[in-house]
């Protein structure tokens, strides 16, 4: 699908003109909504405090209560990268605070589906726990809830996901989104909600006089936990979330992370010392992934709570292997979706409809996510992927555009043809669902409506938002590495993208699907090296373009020790002949 590449408005620096910035940069910040140099203050001294936090004082004292009894405490987690870090911080914190008997547990997607089911809470009854903690899950759980108070489990709820109509009636909810919590950074990921109740916790048991001289463990340790499940689950990068990511990522840069984030990112080839957001998100968050995807997140868990270096590599190893195999599966299917789309009757139309949905039986139900992300990326509609569950029952996982809540979506449907989705929860961007099979053209037909009636005022084109054109005087190699630390850069918080028209000198594929390029500037004379990743074979190379109109990146190339600017291309259509 043709992208329309559009410039962001041109933006006042402001104050931060003064901010001793270059200009460019003070420019790509007042984009970013960035008003004041105080908001480029990274520090975790600026964290917003816990006591901010509703409820997040109740778990503490609860917590503080259980640790001082010896009870038992077992955190039931998520199956992806945020549930894995926050199950391991969360593990990692409490038995530092000196909790006597801590375990966890992450439900198997395939066997028990998601979140705190009275299921799980019977799986869980046979570890005796006294305290159960959800960790980015549970504030759907009600029937979950119910089940561990009927047998005498006290609860804590720790969760980011928004709330339902009803909530569980657990001990204590912790969770930003949940009603009467006026907690300013509404976007924190799971991890970063469990990172506040430990901070709470510690000042709890401060306040009880329980650490002893020079025992009070110091949470930044547990940062590079926060910066991994943070990006990966690709949750907004507010000023509060940026603090968090960068205390992560200066954490890992400096030889400091845990043995199994080490380890991953060897696996992956990506150095530690020149680590960016990026490398969180595209290279360790899916192998962590992979194993809740395909097998066990347990493996995942435990790679991140590995104090020792071969136990950890061991772990990443294993993650290596299930990420690979993930891609061979995910390949297959996204190859098989292409090729329903291809024969989908549009009724002579050319466009798509305002909603996709995806079934094919044999899909993977640990892989439709990405597959929906895929195709979602590609149309730019809301796509659903489906795949068979247990019972004539099938398990969807839906991804969305800007503009279009699916959530809410989901929710629309669901008041409209009662009884139709089994149950359904996630949040703007992401959501999962339960229908029964027999239901599924009719669900689809739903869908489609309700998308279209969310859609009046959504631009249904992808549309790449550019910074702008650069002079030939920006492209330099000292301001490409200014660029790539100036972050951390993420979701609403993207890194900086420029757009021009460039002559091409010389195009060639490498590795069967990059397109490696040597550019002019269209009014320039600098020779840059440029490379688009992953393109479209049918189309490139194309000796019969001689200029391009690019959105692109300024990036650095490192090869034999050598450090050079590169340009990396986002997007490129050809400049039509006068």
């Amino acid at each position: 699908m043709r992208k329309l590449i559009r410039r962001r408005s041109d933006p006042n620096p402001g104050a931060l003109a003064d901010c001793g910035l270059h200009p460019l940069l003070a420019r790509v910040y007042a984009s970013r909504g960035i008003r004041s140099a105080g908001e480029l203050e990274l520090g975790l001294a600026q964290l917003l405090p816990p006591d901010r936090l509703l409820n997040a004082g109740r778990a503490a004292a609860l917590l503080a209560d259980a640790i001082a009894a010896g009870q038992r405490l077992l955190v039931v987690g998520d199956f992806d990268a945020d549930g894995a870090t926050s199950s391991a911080l969360a593990v990692s914190c409490l038995r530092a605070f000196g909790a006597a008997e801590v375990s966890y547990l992450v439900p198997n997607r395939f066997e028990y589906g998601y979140g705190l089911t009275p299921e799980i809470v019977e799986l869980a009854a046979a570890q005796r726990p006294d305290v159960i903690i959800t960790v980015d899950n549970g504030i759907s759980s009600i029937d979950g809830v119910a089940a561990a108070r009927a047998l005498g489990i006290r609860t804590v709820i720790t969760d980011h996901h928004l709330a339902g109509r009803q909530l569980p009636a657990a001990d204590v909810i912790v969770n930003p989104n949940q009603p009467a919590c006026g907690f300013p950074s509404k976007h924190l990921a799971g991890v970063g909600v469990i990172f506040y109740v430990m901070l709470a916790l510690r000042a709890e048991l401060r306040r009880r006089g329980w650490f002893g001289q020079g025992d009070e463990p110091n949470l930044a340790q547990y940062t590079d936990l926060l910066a991994l499940g943070t990006v990966a689950d690709v949750v907004p990068l507010d000023h509060n979330n940026r603090i968090l990511v960068a205390a992560g990522l200066q954490r890992i840069r400096a030889g400091l992370a845990r043995p199994g984030i080490q380890a991953l990112l060897e696996v992956a080839g990506r150095p530690a010392s020149a680590l960016v957001a990026a490398d969180l998100g595209f290279a360790v968050g899916p192998r962590i992934n992979a194993a809740g995807r395909l097998d066990d997140m347990s493996i995942g868990i435990e790679c991140l709570l590995s104090e020792d270096r071969p136990r950890a590599q061991a772990f990443a190893m294993q993650l290596q292997q299930l990420n690979q195999d993930r891609r061979v599966i995910e390949s297959e299917m996204q190859q098989q979706a292409l090729d329903a789309l291809a024969d989908l009757d549009l009724g002579g139309e050319r466009e798509y409809p305002f909603a996709m949905t995806l079934y094919q039986p044999g899909w993977h139900q640990g892989v439709i996510g990405i597959l929906a992300s895929r195709i979602k990326d590609r149309l730019h509609r809301p796509t659903i992927a489906f795949a068979d569950g247990d019972g004539g029952t099938l398990k969807g996982s839906a991804r969305s555009i800007a503009g279009i809540h699916i959530r809410d979506v989901l929710d629309a449907v669901a008041c409209r043809h009662p009884g139709l989705i089994s149950k359904f929860g996630g949040h703007a961007m992401a959501a999962g669902l339960s229908l029964a099979r027999q239901d599924y053209q009719r669900f689809a037909r739903a869908f489609e409506q309700e998308v279209a009636r969310h859609a009046e005022d959504v631009t249904l084109q992808a549309v790449i938002e550019t910074d702008g054109e650069l002079t030939e005087g920006d492209f330099a190699l000292e301001l490409a590495e200014r660029l790539r630390f100036a972050g951390p850069w993420g979701q609403h918080f993207p890194e900086p993208v420029f757009d021009g028209r460039f002559r091409i000198v010389s195009q060639r594929l490498v590795a069967e699907k990059h397109l490696k390029l040597v550019l002019f500037p269209a009014t320039g004379s600098t020779l840059l090296d440029a490379i688009a990743f992953n393109v479209d074979c049918d189309r490139w190379p194309d000796e019969a373009v001689d200029q391009i109109d690019a959105a692109y990146r300024l990036d650095v190339n490192e090869y034999r020790g050598r450090r050079s600017l590169q340009l990396v291309v986002e997007h490129l259509e050809p400049v039509a002949a006068i």
